[in-house]
């Protein structure tokens, strides 16, 4: 039954897209190949009235808007990416960040009241009609009785129910593409789709948000790059947070570029730079970072806001992440090459040398030119035919990093067309290469090693497995490799002290 309903979900929401003659625009048939213009031509048949109000973009936007908060995510997502659709196209997605029809204050009230479980006035002072509205909550403006000005984030009402049937209607569609489109099974389109379940999933719950903010709050304060609001707790629950007011205004709001003062292009570098830090130095990063999440004040202080995605990288995929960007750098396309296949992203049996020719190819026009020169799209084209031709699969746990890195860089576009995300990731991305991969920190790394074998052979020293066979003669080798590895330690240790000198 599930399943039925998600299909009549999935069939509506195409035909939501022919009737509004968003699926295959007319404005964009000059562009297309003779193959897609018939297949135009034909799903125009069945337009609606809706196909004649507005661009290509404010079609979109309107059947996203109607399908649910995962369709609006993807809106979201393609809202940032004006180099690609153009800045007319973004611009009528962007309405879909934080703009979208608020429920009432009454309503929000008495939610945040059961919520927190006790009455409002006993917290907040005042709170405010709604200043903004997403997919699964909106935020009010309100007063603690301390008088700290506050954001008060509560649900939307039934959104759990939403988003269940929205997480149904994504797996049957990825289960199709995989059974219909062969070519996409290498993408793995079911792990992307519980990729993005498990996010919208943890979304449901604020107290996670909460912890998030806290955490990346602590991590954004060693860098000057970027900021968190800082975590109310005493307005803490599941479907309500409260975090302070951050200040300045929303890059979703087209004014917030012409404040006075505003350094753009130091903007841009702090987005860049503060997603790096981030992801390269703490292993955990603010997986959401569209304008609607972004807060802006002059000279060029950002503060981040919702934190309900946030990613994670384990010490392997921070130092695959470091090596690959520094690779490219450098324009060291064997060393990329090399890291691929350590990595297993790319199967053993393709041929190295060749993988690495394919990745100049694609690296080199991105060098030495303007970044208005650069067309993101043709790039993104080249490095599709890429995976193809060498078999790579689409890793999982690097889903929200590689989705992130795209939104970070369209919206550091939007703030600076010239901006250049290599030339702004290198600062960080040596930092990180000159504290990891010096000789101090491997000889740190080999004491850190050493260290934990000596305590293995402690404990096995101390307790020693039961024999199967008795030996009357007393042995003395768990003594004698105790003394070795505390031997090999201690060298360790100094050789480690001698090179961070």
């Amino acid at each position: 039954m599930a399943t039925l309903e998600a299909l009549w979900r999935l069939t509506g929401a195409g035909w939501a897209l022919v009737r509004a003659d968003a699926l295959i625009p007319r404005e964009l048939e000059p562009l297309l190949p003779p193959g897609a213009k018939l297949a135009g031509r034909v799903l125009r048949l069945f337009a609606g009235s809706a196909a004649r109000k507005g661009r290509p973009g404010e079609r979109l936007a309107a059947v996203l808007e109607r399908q649910g908060p995962a369709a609006i995510k993807m809106g979201q997502f393609l809202s940032t990416r004006a180099d690609i659709f153009g800045a007319a196209f973004a611009e009528d997605l962007s309405r879909l960040k934080d703009r979208l029809p608020a429920f009432p204050l009454n309503v929000a009230k008495a939610e945040i009241a059961r919520n927190l479980g006790k009455p409002l006035d006993e917290i907040f002072a005042e709170i405010g009609e709604a200043v903004a509205a997403a997919s699964l909550a909106q935020a009010h403006p309100a007063t603690l009785i301390d008088g700290r000005k506050v954001a008060v984030k509560v649900l939307r009402p039934s959104i759990e129910r939403q988003v269940a049937r929205d997480s149904a209607v994504l797996r049957l569609a990825a289960r199709l593409a995989e059974a219909l489109a062969p070519a996409s099974r290498r993408l793995r389109p079911t792990e992307f789709v519980e990729v993005v379940i498990r996010a919208l999933d943890l979304e449901m719950d604020l107290r996670f948000e909460a912890a998030g903010c806290a955490e990346l709050g602590e991590a954004m304060a060693k860098d000057p790059y970027m900021r968190a609001p800082a975590v109310c707790w005493e307005g803490v629950g599941k479907r309500v947070l409260t975090l302070t007011w951050a200040e300045g205004a929303p890059l979703s709001d087209p004014a917030a570029l012409d404040l006075p003062g505003l350094d753009r292009k130091a903007l841009a570098e702090n987005v860049t730079r503060g997603f790096l830090a981030q992801a390269l130095d703490h292993g955990l990063f603010h997986a959401d970072l569209h304008e609607g999440n972004l807060f802006v004040a002059a000279p060029s202080t950002i503060t981040a806001v919702d934190y309900g995605i946030v990613g994670r990288l384990g010490p392997g995929e921070r130092r695959y992440l470091a090596e690959i960007l520094y690779g490219f750098l450098n324009r060291d396309y064997a060393r990329v090459a090399k890291i691929h296949f350590d990595a297993g992203y790319v199967p053993a049996h393709q041929d190295m040398d060749a993988f690495a020719q394919a990745l100049r190819a694609v690296g080199e026009p991105v060098f030495g030119r303007n970044a208005r020169e650069v067309s993101m799209g043709r790039l993104l084209a080249q490095l599709f035919e890429i995976t193809a031709l060498f078999d790579m699969a689409l890793r999982p746990e690097l889903v929200l990093l590689q989705k992130t890195m795209v939104t970070v860089e369209g919206v550091a576009r939007r703030i600076d067309p010239t901006h250049d995300l290599w030339a702004a990731a290198d600062p960080v991305v040596r930092r990180w290469i000159g504290r990891e991969l010096s000789p101090a920190a491997k000889a740190r790394d080999f004491a850190e090693e050493a260290l934990r074998a000596i305590m293995a052979l402690a404990r096995l020293a101390d307790a020693p497995p039961a024999a199967r066979v008795i030996v009357e003669r007393p042995h003395t080798w768990p003594l004698i490799w105790f003394l070795v590895g505390a031997a090999t330690a201690g060298a360790a240790f100094v050789t480690g002290l001698l090179l961070a000198r």
